[in-house]
């Protein structure tokens, strides 16, 4: 059985997590480990959470996540942390 093939916008999703993986082997072990486990969290977060069809909120988190990444890679940040914001499903 061949794979199926991806589409641009998972692609997108799957460069993102692998770049931010990327980013945090520039850190040191302690806060590597804390990042890989905050963006595997994210990730498999919004892979339950978000439905696959509203591509324009994906579109958004890809924006953010590409700007979360590019503040990640900067020399000036520390460390990454997040927070849990809850929003009703209306």
């Amino acid at each position: 059985m061949g794979a199926s093939k991806l589409s641009g916008m998972q692609k997108q999703v799957l460069s993102l997590y692998r770049g931010f993986l990327r980013a945090a082997r520039s850190r040191p072990i302690e806060d590597r480990k804390r990042i890989e486990m905050i963006v595997s969290t994210e990730f498999r977060h919004n892979s339950k959470e978000v439905d696959r069809k509203n591509f324009q909120y994906i579109e958004y988190l890809l924006r953010l996540g590409t700007k979360q990444l590019d503040q990640l890679k900067s020399p000036a940040i520390v460390s990454l942390s997040s927070i849990k914001v809850v929003t009703s499903k209306t």
